[in-house]
């Protein structure tokens, strides 16, 4: 996905992120905060504008992506220090999130519910405590009304995924726009979970609808600065 996204002209960087168990919550998403305002400070480098970063998260890379782009300004986010004479702030001009986990306390009980042994413990590996589930849980900040930054989100679900129950997404789209942000969920009839990380004629709709929603996010955000 990064190499054909890059190939259409976008500047790609793939992250790489501390696992628990040895670094549980909020590590990853320290770490995608960190790379944020990273690249925001060296965007020029790339010949890139870093008024127009956008984020590319799958699975529970989506729900580390959603809670940066959801609490960009967090301390315990941004506890990793950048050296730059003016500190940047982690904020995104769209989301691409593919088969996220974007309530993953849903998604530990599910688990439990079909005895998904790997599931469980990596879920429990990660957060340690199920009030740590809800804490850091894009779904929850939604329903608990919380203040939060809500950049366009484009949401691609594979419909026979035994990892994300479909409810999941839905309940967060509708939960997204009900506090005032754009969703758009993609469905894709009968795609596992991480369907388009192999070639095929679902996983090149997913690509043409990435690249579709980034030239919108991008048209969009120019406009409004020369506006």
């Amino acid at each position: 996905m990064d190499q054909t996204l890059a190939a259409s002209g976008l500047v790609v960087a793939a992250i790489a992120l501390r696992g628990a168990p040895k670094y549980p919550y909020p590590s990853q998403v320290e770490d995608v905060n960190y790379a944020t305002r990273w690249l925001t400070v060296h965007a020029r480098d790339f010949n890139a504008d870093p008024q127009l970063l956008g984020g590319l998260g799958t699975s529970s890379g989506g729900h580390t992506l959603m809670l940066s782009a959801m609490r960009p300004h967090d301390p315990r986010y941004r506890g990793l220090p950048l050296a730059a004479e003016n500190e940047p702030n982690a904020t995104f001009a769209y989301v691409l999130a593919a088969w996220p986990v974007l309530d993953c306390y849903a998604r530990y009980l599910y688990a439990k519910e079909i005895n998904h042994a790997q599931l469980i413990e990596s879920t429990e590996a990660y957060f340690q405590t199920e009030e740590e589930m809800k804490e850091g849980n894009p779904q929850l900040i939604l329903e608990r009304g919380e203040p939060a930054e809500l950049p366009p989100v484009l949401i691609l679900q594979g419909t026979a995924d035994d990892n994300v129950p479909l409810s999941i997404p839905h309940r967060f789209v509708e939960a997204y726009r009900a506090a005032g942000g754009s969703a758009k969920l993609e469905l894709f009839p009968g795609m596992p979970h991480g369907f388009a990380r192999d070639s095929g004629p679902e996983s090149d709709r997913a690509l043409t609808l990435m690249k579709a929603f980034v030239e919108r996010q991008l048209h969009e955000t120019r406009t409004q600065a020369s506006a």
